[in-house]
């Protein structure tokens, strides 16, 4: 298993790790501060750098064949020669692309708090977020943009903390998602809380403050299908 350092510290960007495996399908580390695509959140990008100076980019990252594993897709031109198993390098994150993720991903736990309905749909990336709905009724994008921004303004603190399968077993109301079910056959599951707002499963990235959201509004809202609206975010235009 490659150890996820950012289900900790989402704030945690770089790391010293040692390769696992180098092949054309990318690199495998020990440990990492890249998070995988997964949860409807898009995968982290990067830099992977030995202690030679050799810098190898990496565009996307995902979960690997096994267990556990968690793969550094690199871009074609950085390739290059493959690193030895058990060469150290620093993997690097790309700052900018987490920091909206950790933002549009908090602000997704607080839409789920607005609109109190299951969600068969979600993805997370740089550039927008979005949500899917499971209802009838209609939404109203202005409402829903003043309920986030009252929200972000209040300050909330946001945590994760670990939760057996038992007591989730014993709280099923705590699951939001109908399309992605939290990961099983560890014992433990992890759960976001921001306080006094939601509390749900979750192994993504989030900011540590509903404040350091900053400014999201509802771009729009779509009626999918007959029992599903989507309700799309994105980043205010800054003054």
């Amino acid at each position: 298993m490659t150890e996820d350092l950012f289900r900790e510290d989402s704030h945690l960007l770089q790391c010293e790790a040692r390769v696992r495996r180098d092949d054309a399908g990318g690199i495998v580390l020990d440990r990492t501060v890249f998070y995988p695509q997964g949860g409807g959140q898009a995968g982290d990008a990067g830099v992977l750098r030995d202690a030679a100076g050799r810098e190898r980019v990496v565009v996307d990252t995902r979960k690997g064949e096994a267990p556990g594993e968690i793969l550094h897709v690199l871009a074609a031109d950085t390739a290059g020669e493959p690193w030895p198993e058990g060469t150290v390098v620093t993997a690097v994150v790309d700052e900018a692309r987490r920091r909206a993720h950790m933002r549009f991903h908090t602000a997704t736990h607080l839409l789920c708090a607005l609109v109190p309905h299951p969600v068969d749909g979600c993805s997370i990336t740089a550039g927008y977020a979005r949500l899917d709905f499971h209802m009838t009724d209609p939404l109203d994008k202005d409402m829903l943009t003043a309920g986030l921004a009252r929200l972000v303004a209040e300050a909330h603190p946001v945590r994760h903390r670990w939760i057996s399968e038992a007591e989730l077993d014993a709280n099923p109301q705590l699951v939001r998602s109908m399309s992605v079910q939290p990961p099983r056959g560890q014992g433990r599951i992890r759960v976001l809380e921001i306080e006094g707002v939601d509390l749900q499963p979750c192994g993504g990235t989030h900011v540590s403050n509903t404040a350091d959201i900053g400014a999201v509004v509802v771009t729009k809202i779509e009626k999918k299908s007959a029992r599903t609206r989507r309700v799309v975010l994105g980043f205010a235009p800054q003054a």
